[in-house]
């Protein structure tokens, strides 16, 4: 089950330079690099975000895409997995309030939270099930990898709800011989099933995890870390001390530590991605 931490968080500032489009059948918000001074707008490869419950349309999801796409020379694809199911932005400031006990009014008006916590909550977690959304996600790479990514390293960055998707991607699934991702990134996922998921991990994944994360706790982590170093898996796994769940992208920007710590799980990603693009054929 997922945890109030994988609907909390912070709204960003900010406004997405790319633009929506459809692409092989689902809406997406589509990042590109800017051209270089010399006029190169040539792409290094493709990268894939699988989103959090906020789901395609919320702005840190987008910007994040743009500085994928800004920093790496990526062309970054943020699709609606969901299918206009995601968890609405205002659920952000439900989830705060549904757990505040200091005063008589906190007890008077949590009746109203609790219904807003369900209603924001409730078809989320049924519309966007496993079950149900990972044929999308898969046909959706596949179509990318037999279309416009036949030629170029592909990457998932999945988070919260989008790393139990980028985990399953990464046990190799294959389309006409080719994996569908050559390399894979997840922020704080959630709902993983562990040992089983991590143990079939066959294409390099790189984690980056929250100390104090209430949804995937230390001993989860160790199994984690432990499994990808036992098994001689390619991967790294990162524990940002002080971050809790949700950090890589919905961290509050006025409090300097976390901020920084989403910026460096933001390099993180890109040089994974570098890195093990640079490797592919």
């Amino acid at each position: 089950m997922s945890c109030p931490d994988c609907f909390s968080g912070h709204v960003h500032s900010g406004e997405p330079e790319g633009e929506v489009t459809k692409v092989h059948g689902l809406d997406v918000y589509v990042a590109s690099p800017a051209p270089e001074p010399t006029g190169n707008s040539a792409i290094r490869g493709i990268i894939i975000i699988i989103p959090d419950a906020f789901g395609w349309e919320f702005v840190n999801n987008r910007i994040l895409a743009d500085h994928y796409a800004q920093k790496g020379r990526y062309k970054v694809y943020l699709p609606d997995f969901m299918n206009g199911h995601s968890c609405p932005v205002w659920a952000i400031n439900v989830m705060p309030n549904l757990f505040k006990t200091d005063t008589l009014y906190d007890w008077l008006v949590k009746p109203y939270y609790i219904a807003g916590a369900m209603y924001s909550m409730i078809p989320f977690l049924y519309f966007n099930r496993f079950g149900k959304s990972w044929p999308i996600v898969k046909s959706f790479f596949a179509a990318v990898r037999q279309n416009e990514g036949a030629q170029l390293p592909i990457g998932a960055a999945g988070f919260c709800w989008g790393g139990k998707h980028t985990v399953n991607l990464a046990h190799g699934a294959e389309v006409d011989g080719k994996p569908l991702i050559n390399v894979g990134f997840t922020g704080h996922p959630s709902l993983l099933s562990i040992p089983g998921e991590i143990e079939k991990i066959k294409i390099p994944v790189s984690f980056a995890l929250g100390e104090l994360d209430n949804v995937l706790k230390k001993p989860q982590i160790e199994q984690i870390k432990n499994i990808m170093e036992s098994e001689g898996k390619v991967g790294e796994v990162k524990v940002y001390y002080g971050a809790s769940h949700g950090f890589c992208v919905r961290a509050d920007h006025a409090v300097k530590d976390a901020e920084q710590t989403a910026t460096e799980a933001e390099d993180q990603a890109l040089d994974w991605f570098n890195r093990h693009f640079a490797n592919v054929q």
